[in-house]
């Protein structure tokens, strides 16, 4: 513990009561927003697109369900409890004595998985309640759902969300993306610093900039954050949502970017994106959630992992006090589970979760953060902007996240994803792929006419393509009068 003390990627859908709130970016509204969704003025609009977004994708909403029938099933849902080592880790460490701060669109702290939970916060929106518990925005929902997969209390009997550090506690910043008296980069920088002079050991960041660079003001927020020794945990984003690069506050040093895998440990295509910075991947797929006024959804993406990610870094700290920031990543990062051969790699970085030996396997110590130093980043950076101010550079320099590579029926192949090296993607970049896909497509194709005009009467050998999809997920719901 240290002491003293923005596009969020998912999908979603609702299982239980209809005044839940629906963060989507594309699926179409059928709940009943809780919150504050305001108008977005065409600056407004400039502005949120200019600088931070949220990282979740919405996923079409099932019939609504009472909310006390929805909460005795959301606990079957959480599979990552067992598959990722959760329930073992809780036999050294629940995140007791640990505080997190949630950055996001606002936390609704009378939900009752989160009854306890929420032990302070603010507003740096300028628009929203005093203490962060007031959801803000179209996509309200977010920072309550991102809560409870971090901190969840759950409810007697099995029920409800278990957060991965039960014991662990929240504070609330709520930003407003859309609206807000200042822009939304300087409320991300308003709200670490505080998060970190208000007791946060950890900071959960659900949220991308889109861009690889950072504005000043992040430097010398996050700066303030090693320098107090926080973990900052952030989302490397979704290409569903539009997100085809890890982009900051990912690709700063010292941020333990999270990745995302579907339910078969697989980088999923659409929850999440890839990037040199990538630090290590949880699940982003098929997660479940509490949502605003007592109700449930299901959703994915990388929103989703970090809070997971983050629950982790709590047990961690919980169980192993003596550590500091650096150590906390670094028994995350060295237990990953490795995934193929180039580690850290562009789209699990040093592999898939596993709480339990994060908690308890023995780690070598380390003298330095592996994801990087920011101060040195600023003292060689900005002063070679400084010292060359008429550079052709218009954005910072900084980490450089790789593009896109996996096509989307690859992925699914029983012959396995082709991926480029990091260096050939900086050397060689997506056209070059494209035109050797689309020149042995069509190399294929004049073989096969030459085989016919032949007269061979033997086929190809061809490769079956499947993509699995898996089952969808069904709730109990009462009768509907006619």
């Amino acid at each position: 513990m240290h002491g003293a003390g923005h596009a969020h990627d998912g999908r979603m859908r609702s299982v239980a009561s209809p005044r839940a709130s629906d963060r989507s970016r594309s699926a179409s509204p059928v709940a009943t927003v809780r919150g504050q969704a305001g108008g977005r003025t065409a600056s407004a609009r400039r502005r949120f697109l200019a600088a931070t977004a949220l990282a979740a994708l919405a996923l079409p909403l099932l019939p609504a369900a009472p909310a006390e029938a929805a909460a005795s099933q959301v606990r079957g849902m959480e599979y990552w409890l067992d598959d990722y080592g959760v329930r073992e880790a809780w036999g050294a460490s629940r995140g007791a004595g640990v505080t997190v701060a949630v950055i996001d669109t606002g936390v609704d702290g009378s939900h009752p998985d989160l009854a306890g939970a929420v032990v302070g916060g603010t507003d740096v929106s300028g628009i929203g309640g005093a203490t962060g518990q007031t959801p803000l925005g179209s996509d309200s929902a977010h920072g309550t759902m991102v809560a409870s997969l971090l901190a969840g209390r759950g409810q007697p009997g099995g029920r409800g969300v278990l957060g991965v550090a039960p014991e662990a506690d929240l504070l609330a910043v709520s930003v407003g993306f859309e609206d807000g008296e200042v822009d939304s980069d300087t409320q991300i920088a308003e709200a670490v610093t505080w998060a970190v002079d208000n007791g946060a050991d950890i900071i959960n960041l659900s949220l991308t900039r889109n861009t690889l660079d950072w504005p000043e003001s992040w430097d010398d927020a996050f700066l303030h954050a090693a320098e107090n020794d926080v973990v900052v945990v952030a989302a490397a984003g979704n290409r569903g949502a539009g997100t085809t690069i890890v982009g900051a506050p990912a690709t700063m040093p010292g941020v333990l970017t999270v990745a995302g895998v579907d339910r078969r440990g697989e980088a999923s295509f659409d929850a999440s994106s890839q990037g040199i910075t990538i630090g290590v991947s949880a699940p982003s797929e098929q997660l479940v959630g509490a949502s605003p006024g007592g109700g449930y959804v299901t959703w994915q993406g990388t929103s989703g992992a970090t809070p997971l990610v983050s629950g982790v870094a709590a047990l961690v700290r919980s169980a192993h006090p003596e550590l500091d920031a650096a150590n906390v990543i670094e028994r995350i990062v060295a237990t990953a589970d490795p995934v193929g051969a180039e580690l850290p790699s562009p789209l699990y970085g040093y592999g898939l979760l596993r709480a339990g030996d994060a908690v308890t396997a023995p780690v070598a110590a380390v003298e330095a953060n592996r994801m990087g130093d920011l101060a040195e980043w600023v003292r060689v950076h900005r002063r070679a902007a400084v010292d060359d101010p008429g550079g052709a550079a218009s954005s910072v320099e900084g980490p450089a996240p790789l593009p896109s590579m996996v096509p989307r029926a690859a992925a699914d192949s029983p012959e396995g994803v082709w991926l480029p090296s990091a260096a050939q993607l900086r050397e060689v970049g997506i056209p070059l792929a494209l035109l050797l896909g689309f020149g042995l497509a069509a190399i294929a194709l004049v073989i096969t006419a030459a085989r016919e005009a032949a007269g061979l009467r033997k086929a190809p050998k061809m490769v079956r393509v499947r993509r699995e999809v898996p089952d969808p997920v069904e709730f109990e719901s009462p009768p509907r009068p006619e």
